[in-house]
């Protein structure tokens, strides 16, 4: 419990003129984003914006990676959209308070490092996937009301500020880094705008941000299973994304920084966030890749910048929506193309020649799948399920078995490779039960016994060596193994003095 308090790392050295400019800078990206994601799912910018300050601020605080930003995302959004529509924004609150239940329940069973299951292809292909989200959204914003294309003048204008901010974003850095690239590009056309005679899209075309502090507002949904049968698969599908979302976030910005934050607080902090977003009329969320790599990209490392984010969000809303309502979305859209192409590995392009087909295919489907289904938790599940496939079936033809007859007749195989589900068919095959001597040994001393099909595979081999008459020995062996084989005791010799000691996966019902 003390890890969970420790919320400051006190030796940590902040540079707060950064972490402030960081902050504001994530803030005034926050606000499209947020009332994006909020019309997405049917619901009222605000929802959005009280979900980004409410996530925002707490996964700040308690979060297991300081400088990581949550808030209100697509990928929640698109689950609910249809949860809003059928059931109203009621069982909206209370589908979020369910899924951060369940995600403050995965993190106190410490369940995070289970993200260490994915492999690098999938991370690839999720961080690509995202990449090209983030590009093709800002497309959006070169049409018009109706949905058409933008032509002439406004296209010219939009496309020349887009280019202007992309441009300042990336050469500023080189000359100084006295104040964020990314807040002096927005700060720039905006000036630009305001001064001079330039018709463009502003934030306040979108929709209105003015409001006040987020209402405390408990859930008005019936205290009925019924309620549950239907918030349940939404909190659950809820708060498997947000925590796949944020835990990949969260190692993204690991290997950013080459520091190493930690998936099982995040994930209690996740869970809090959403609850809290529930109660105080938000529509919940999890980390937000974009302004994540906004923020680490500025330098930020400590907690301050997403706390100030969060707060300048919501003096926004209460104070300063007039004046927000004023930023070119020209400037936030070229801020997030340099952000998708920041985030892009670009890195998996050049190791499409090196790397096994088999991750190369991981890799370009959760690519896809990500792209087109914007569901990002089943490309990463899908991704993962064939990775493992493909591992277990490259292990499955490495089982071997060396063959050798002793100066005494015995008839030694000495078996290389792991034994499980998917090796046993090759691992039965290796034997001449017909053809074999009176006495057999099986040495497992370079393989192991993973599971229970391969220890009914050893069943079934002692069978077949028992009705020919024959005798058959194991050979290193653990006495887990020897606990579970069947006929151990009446034909099976066991070698126990050179045994190891390791357990077999073992099916409980």
């Amino acid at each position: 419990m003390k890890k969970y308090l420790n919320l400051f790392d006190l030796t940590q050295k902040v540079n707060y003129r950064t972490e402030v400019l960081s902050g504001l800078t994530v803030a005034l990206a926050l606000v499209p984003e947020a009332v994006a994601f909020a019309m997405i799912a049917g619901l009222s910018p605000l929802t959005g914006l009280y979900a980004a300050f409410v996530m925002g601020l707490v996964t700040a605080i308690f979060g297991g990676r300081p400088g990581m930003i949550s808030g209100a995302t697509g990928a929640v959004a698109v689950v609910i959209v249809v949860l809003a529509r059928d059931y109203g924004i009621e069982y909206v609150f209370a589908t979020v308070i369910l899924a951060g239940l369940i995600q403050m329940t995965a993190g106190f069973l410490r369940l995070g490092k289970l993200i260490r299951l994915v492999p690098h292809p999938v991370i690839f292909g999720f961080v690509n996937g995202l990449a090209i989200i983030i590009f093709i959204s800002q497309l959006e914003q070169f049409k018009d009301a109706s949905g058409s294309w933008l032509t002439g003048t406004p296209l010219y204008i939009l496309l020349g500020l887009v280019l202007l901010t992309m441009a300042i974003i990336y050469f500023l850095p080189k000359l100084t880094k006295v104040v964020p690239a990314s807040l002096t590009a927005i700060l720039v056309v905006f000036g630009l705008v305001t001064f001079l005679p330039i018709d463009t899209k502003t934030v306040g075309d979108m929709a209105s941000i003015e409001g006040g502090f987020p209402p405390f507002h408990l859930p008005r949904v019936p205290m009925t299973l019924e309620t549950l049968r239907i918030i349940f698969p939404f909190a659950a599908i809820v708060a498997g994304v947000g925590l796949i979302e944020s835990l990949l976030t969260l190692n993204i910005v690991d290997e950013i920084t080459g520091t190493r934050g930690r998936g099982n607080k995040e994930a209690v902090a996740q869970g809090a966030a959403n609850i809290l977003s529930g109660v105080f009329s938000g529509m919940g969320g999890c980390a937000m890749i974009g302004q994540s790599l906004i923020n680490v990209s500025n330098g930020a490392r400590a907690r301050l910048s997403g706390i100030v984010a969060a707060v300048m969000l919501l003096m926004f809303v209460m104070f300063g929506s007039h004046l927000i309502e004023q930023v070119p979305m020209a400037a936030l859209t070229g801020l997030m193309i340099m952000v998708s192409i920041g985030t892009f590995e670009w890195a998996s392009l050049s190791a499409f020649t090196r790397m096994p087909k088999s991750d190369i295919f991981v890799m370009v489907l959760v690519t896809l799948v990500t792209v087109v289904l914007h569901n990002l938790a089943l490309a990463v599940i899908i991704g993962v399920i064939i990775s493992a496939l493909v591992f277990a079936w490259d292990n499955a033809k490495r089982i071997r078995a060396r063959k050798s007859i002793d100066e005494n007749g015995i008839k030694h195989y000495e078996i290389y490779g792991p034994l499980f589900f998917g090796s046993v068919t090759a691992f039965n095959e290796k034997f001449d039960v017909a053809n074999d001597p009176e006495e057999v040994i099986i040495d497992f001393a370079e393989s192991r016994v993973v599971d229970m099909s391969a220890i009914e595979a050893l069943n079934k081999m002692t069978e077949r060596y028992s009705k020919a008459g024959k005798k058959i020995h194991l050979k290193h062996l653990s006495p887990d193994c020897r606990q579970l084989l069947k006929n151990a005791d009446s034909i099976i010799d066991v070698n126990v003095l050179e045994d190891p000691t390791y357990k077999v996966a073992v099916d409980k019902i």
